[in-house]
């Protein structure tokens, strides 16, 4: 029998089992992908750990990407598990500087769901992807026994025409660059836990589930290779998807902490629970980090497009402290902020 050629993988991670954090977005769960995931399966789509792989095929330029949903309750203010579906894989191609067209979903439902929830759930499913001008081509349904699957879980796989005029990698940063923030952050994951009745708070907050390619194409359209790294900060939230950034470009990150807009139902949620904002997970924001003399056109070009009004610059990339992120207050002290460590807030996304 031939042997694997990673067979003699170097494998680092000494977890002696899994544990819910190590889906969470944060510390663990890049534990868990460098340490074993990545030492295991190798090649060369996994030495960038973005939010998809860019293929060259016969000439062709493509974005590929997966994912996969269990978000409880199913349905949630502003969205549910099927929207979600459709706007996560639409979003991570965004982010991966290419324009989605077509999508490829897996329904593991579980024995015993109401065939009026998978209808509505695949109404959802349609109309985010017409809302996101992608096709659905394919996929696969399973079943599962009763209490296994919270209902129905949801996979997807996702394929983008890569934009040239953009090439987002951790190599192409540097200090000066400016990080220009969508817009509010933290409003899915605070949606989903109260969703869940789990604490005595009311609001009319909403999840953020929402396609952000209109946003990613106007800035390409503007400033093109100016942008030189993006990411949809879901799991982990905003603080993970910088330490990320920061460890892999080898930079420090410095915050201006009151430019980051958060609504106060989120604040107060996470002040009541002892939470950090930017731990908290997103559905429709994006970040991006801007040349910095192309930067204030570039936050004109989100603004621009509806649902972008409330873009803004939240911070710049520095060369001190390396591999760090720092949030910087109005009144000159600072703090370091980390990767999320746990699982607060499990099966949001």
């Amino acid at each position: 029998m031939p042997t694997s050629p990673n067979a003699s993988a170097t494998v680092r991670f000494r977890d002696p089992q899994i544990e819910m954090a190590h889906g969470a977005g944060g510390k663990a769960t890049r534990r868990l992908i460098e340490g074993l995931v990545a030492p295991v399966l190798g090649g060369p789509l996994l030495d960038s750990l973005g939010d998809a792989a860019l293929l060259q095929l016969d000439g062709a330029s493509l974005a590929f990407t997966a994912d996969s949903f269990v978000v409880r309750p199913l349905r949630f203010p502003g969205g549910s598990i099927g929207d979600l579906a459709v706007n996560g894989t639409v979003n991570d191609l965004a982010v991966g500087g290419a324009k989605p067209t077509t999508l490829v979903l897996t329904l593991i439902l579980e024995a015993g769901l109401s065939t009026e929830t998978l209808e509505i759930e695949l109404r959802a499913i349609a109309s985010a992807a017409s809302r996101a001008g992608v096709a659905i081509v394919g996929g696969d349904t399973k079943v599962v026994e009763h209490g296994k699957a919270d209902g129905m879980y949801i996979t997807t796989a996702g394929i983008g025409i890569a934009d040239r005029r953009v090439r987002c990698a951790p190599s192409t940063v540097r200090p000066g660059d400016r990080i220009l923030l969508s817009g509010p952050i933290g409003d899915h994951g605070i949606t989903i836990l109260l969703a869940r009745g789990e604490i005595d708070l009311e609001s009319d907050l909403c999840s953020d589930t929402r396609s952000v390619y209109p946003m990613v194409h106007a800035l390409i359209a503007s400033v093109g290779d100016a942008v030189h790294w993006m990411r949809d900060p879901t799991r982990g939230g905003v603080a993970s998807a910088l330490n990320e950034l920061a460890a892999d470009a080898r930079v420090g990150v410095v915050l201006a902490e009151d430019r980051i807009p958060v609504r106060e139902e989120v604040r107060g949620a996470c002040e009541l629970l002892g939470l950090e904002p930017l731990h908290i997970a997103n559905e429709g924001q994006f970040l991006a980090v801007i040349a910095a003399e192309r930067a204030d056109e570039a936050l004109e070009a989100v603004r621009a497009v509806p649902g972008g009004e409330a873009a803004v610059i939240i911070g710049e990339v520095r060369d001190q402290p390396v591999r760090t992120v720092l949030a910087a207050s109005a009144y000159g002290s600072s703090r370091v902020v980390d990767m999320l460590v746990g699982d607060p807030l499990p099966r949001i996304c």
